[in-house]
């Protein structure tokens, strides 16, 4: 059978073009690798969740290499099931984005500009990207309407242009702490911002309204109210979805792919042929199947005759901070406060999404705040030992996880800034290490740039200036160059010039005519904001392309 579009994943970056063009009549067939979860199957199950690899394929069946280059030079070479090392997200129907925490900020127009508004730095391969901002923003206010986006616009210095005067949903319910930060905020001169979040307050779009279990990042939604792939689109579209499908090859002439191949849960292979094929399976996993898809036309990977995939690859700069406010240092209105279970805390600071550095003006990033992740077991195992570094047991330890998680909370921050793409990050794959499908698993060759170090330590310490003027003890930071898995784009980076990317500005490849992939890969810089949004909206606008393709081929 010819499918008119074959989209191999079904995250963020794969149900807009599934929603869109099999709903336009169009016969699309989706390949996902994972299995099929619903809202019933989204326990808050810690052990299967944390522990278990519930939603993540099994280290000893799948794995990376992760090659970390050391400030020497020197390279270390990790296998990922011996270091318990992975890189894997959501592997299900829908993808990563059923395990998101839904904040849903726009880029900013120099984040298209990276390189012509802030210019070059020494060892880091920015550049613009081949569309602006004006491009996409129709598509983050599609976004913001069908898969459900809540929030309170609140104008600030480096708000983007809107073509909506605010979101599509209002702001789901927040703990009375913000009143804290919005009146330390204000005393400290900063500009408190309500986080939009792709979290329905109510029942809409066919879908239930939040429930407020505060279990949002790394667990599954039971009420169908986070705006993931699954939820807000491929449940609404046409396409033929197949379930455990591992695609390990792409097949193709001088000019077209011609079949898609994979095994199935038995390792038993199939073909799909189509007119059209999107690859969409997370980007270091989308750069290892072009990779990995080598033919007389293509000796070293699918669309890689400029040597391109797999370069650049980016990840989220940064890290996290917190402070914990005690009982002892409030009045009793304020405890309860405090306590309020379940309700969000959704304020985030972008003053210095560009700041003056003296030498130069440096683009920044954006901070969010947030409590402490519910997960009862993490909270409870930092409690383990007491300040002299003695192991606590018994009815001492109980006293202390019950006092620390009754009479105290603790309010967490994380800082998004650029990580600027190097020639020394980059996804390629292994000479020696095979998956259970027999296939040479990714090697992901980390490095992150200084630069990104200095920019993150800087939003740090602006954070702490909230944290400490609101009254938090044990304050601490963690900002590092360590890559965040769930924070990944680059490798099929997207260019006007074909010997230095991969993609053409919409998202097709520049060897092949029948070719696109558009998941993160396709990001030449990552912004300072989390990926998902500008993933739903890229692939809704480069639904809208092959669209207009289709139509002529008719």
């Amino acid at each position: 059978m010819m499918y008119d579009v074959c989209i191999i994943g079904s995250g963020a970056g794969a149900s807009p073009l599934a929603y869109e063009l099999s709903n336009a009549g169009y016969n699309v067939v989706v390949l996902e690798k994972g299995r099929l979860f619903r809202e019933e199957d989204f326990s808050k199950d810690e052990i299967a969740v944390s522990r278990r690899s519930l939603f993540t394929p099994l280290l000893k069946e799948e794995q990376h290499i992760i090659n970390q280059r050391e400030s020497d030079g020197t390279i270390t070479r990790h296998v990922g099931s011996e270091y318990n090392w992975s890189f894997w997200n959501g592997s299900m129907v829908g993808g990563s984005s059923n395990l998101m925490s839904g904040f849903f900020h726009r880029m900013k127009p120099n984040d298209f500009r990276l390189r012509s508004a802030y210019g070059d730095i020494e060892g880091a391969n920015i550049v613009d990207w081949p569309i602006c901002y004006e491009d996409l923003e129709p598509y983050y206010a599609k976004v913001e309407a069908v898969i459900g986006v809540s929030g309170e616009l609140v104008s600030h210095k480096f708000q983007e242009p809107r073509s909506t005067k605010d979101f599509s949903y209002p702001p789901t319910a927040v703990n009375e702490v913000t009143k804290w930060f919005d009146s330390t905020c204000q005393k400290l001169g900063y500009q408190s911002i309500p986080t939009p979040r792709a979290i329905l307050p109510y029942d809409a779009l066919g879908r239930k309204a939040c429930s407020y279990s505060n279990f949002c990042g790394s667990y599954g939604c039971a009420t169908g109210a986070k705006g993931g792939a699954r939820a807000a689109l491929l449940n609404k579209c046409k396409a033929k979805i197949i379930t455990e499908a591992f695609v390990y090859k792409l097949e193709s002439d001088a000019h077209k792919i011609t079949e898609a191949f994979y095994y199935d849960k038995n390792l038993k292979s199939h073909a799909i042929s189509a007119k059209i094929f999107i690859v969409a399976a997370q980007a270091i996993e989308s750069s290892r199947l072009l990779l990995n898809s080598k033919n007389k036309h293509f000796p070293h990977g699918m669309a890689n005759n400029n040597h391109q995939v797999g370069k650049n690859l980016i990840f989220s700069a940064g890290g996290s901070g917190q402070g914990r406010f005690m009982y002892e240092n409030l009045r009793e209105e304020e405890q309860k406060e405090l306590m309020q279970p379940g309700l969000f805390f959704n304020r985030s600071l972008q003053d210095w999404y560009e700041y003056d550095a003296g030498e130069r003006i440096y683009k920044g990033g954006t901070i969010d705040f947030l409590f402490e992740h519910a997960n009862i077991i993490s909270r409870a195992t930092k409690q383990f030992y007491n300040e002299e570094g003695k192991i606590l047991w018994g009815e001492e330890l109980q006293e202390k996880i019950h006092k620390i998680l009754t009479t105290s909370r603790v309010l967490t921050f994380e800082v998004f800034n650029d990580w600027l793409p190097t020639e020394h990050c980059y996804v390629s794959v292994d000479d020696e290490v095979k998956d259970k499908f027999h296939m040479p698993v990714g090697a992901i060759n980390l490095w992150g740039h200084a630069h990104d170090l200095k920019v993150g330590n800087y939003l740090a310490e602006q954070a702490v200036k909230v944290l400490e003027k609101m009254g938090a003890k044990e304050i601490s930071v963690n900002i590092s160059a360590s890559a965040p898995p769930n924070l990944v784009a680059g490798g099929c980076r997207f260019g006007n010039d074909a010997k230095t990317s991969v993609l053409d500005a919409n998202c097709k490849a520049h060897e092949l005519d029948n070719l696109y992939v558009t998941d993160a890969s396709f990001m030449p810089t990552g912004g300072s904001v989390p990926y998902t949004f500008t993933i739903y909206a890229n692939a809704f606008r480069v639904a809208d392309k092959i669209s207009e393709y289709l139509q002529s081929q008719l």
